[in-house]
Order: structure tokens, then sequence, then C-alpha cells
């Protein structure tokens, strides 16, 4: 019981990673809508929790030990992500015309399932693959794979529910106040892109 607690907490906890929170927190300032923004923190966790699970099946089923750094050289993706997330979010709020798919909100679902995707291929998505490794049976393997992403669909879950609260809650009755919110978060998703590529640059230099 104690192990399992401790894996749906694991994954709980790498929801809240930096990169994963400025994604969603600019995701879901497209939302007026609570229930909306929920579901895109769900199909987040559950585009993060594919890519960890089907790379875990394949690495168990044919005994394969692909290494970190092959991982690792998904973060440029990451970042690159981040900063078009951020500057598609900035100039739709003063061109609200502007799209780059449509405004249906299953198609958002799947931008937010894409998103959590391409986390789950890179950096410390890549760590939960390497645990698995080193767990002898197969069967704990996909156990752990199943109640890890669990968890991180939880988290992902709470955590857009809490950067919806100013955006769906009409907390920010100024609509001066709330451009400066979205601007605020959309410039921080940017900038912590470009540092995520900086980064990957400097490791690979």
């Amino acid at each position: 019981m104690i192990k399992l607690l401790l894996t749906i907490y694991a994954g709980l906890e790498h929801a809240f990673e930096p990169d994963h929170l400025v994604a969603v927190n600019t995701l879901v300032s497209e939302r007026d809508n609570l229930k909306q923004s929920l579901k895109d923190g769900i199909y987040w966790g559950i585009g993060h929790t594919t890519t960890i699970f089907f790379v875990g099946i394949i690495m168990i089923i044919f005994k394969m030990n692909i290494g970190e750094d092959v991982f690792r050289n998904f973060e440029a993706f990451v970042g690159l992500m981040l900063i078009t997330l951020g500057v598609f979010r900035i100039l739709k709020m003063f061109y609200p015309n502007i799209r780059l798919t449509s405004q249906h909100s299953h198609t958002l679902h799947r931008a937010a399932f894409g998103v959590g995707s391409i986390h789950g291929l890179a950096g410390s998505g890549a760590l939960v693959i390497m645990v698995i490794t080193q767990i002898k049976s197969p069967v704990d393997s996909f156990i752990y794979l199943i109640i890890f992403g669990l968890g991180s669909i939880i988290g992902m879950f709470l955590a857009s529910y809490l950067f919806s609260i100013p955006y769906t809650k009409n907390l920010l009755k100024s609509k001066k106040a709330l451009r400066i919110l979205i601007i605020s978060s959309s410039l921080l998703c940017i900038f912590y892109g470009i540092n995520v590529i900086a980064n990957f640059l400097k490791n690979h230099a």
C-alpha cells in the first residue's frame, strides 16, 4: 500500500515540474470555462502517460535499454513548443481571429494531449522509463507505469484547476489586469522555453 501511494505521489509531483506548469498555464489561459480547463489538464496527463507507457512497453517487451541521453535530445522540442505556445497566446490576445487550428474545444484538447506527449519523451519523463529498467518483473513494471501515469493525470488535473481560477472564476474584474496576467504567463512560457533550448545547446556543445 505504501509503495502504491509513493508511486502515485511521484506521478503527482512530476506533473508539477516547471516546464509542465508553464505549458498548461498557457493552455488554460484560453479558457473561460472551468470544465474545459480541467479537461485540458486531463488530456495533457493522458498524453504524457501514453508516451511514457508505450516507450516503456517497447523497452520491457524487447528488453531494450535506451540511454537517458536519447530522451534528453527531445528537450529542444519541448523548448520550441513552449516558445510557440507563448508567442501564439500573445498574438491571439491582440489578434483574436488568428489561429493555428480550429478553435473547437476538442481541437484544443488534442493540443493539450500533444503537448503532454512531447513532455513525456523528454527530460524527467525519461527518468521514469529508466526506473522500470531496474524493476525485474515485467508485470511490476507495467503496474508502475500505470500507477505513475494515474498520479501525473491527477497532478495535472489539480494544476489546471489552480491555474484556471483567474480565467474562469472572474476573480480579475479588470480586463486590463487579465491581459497583464495573460501576457506575463505567456512571456514566462517563452523565456522558460528559451532557457530549455539554451541549456540543451550548452550540454551538447
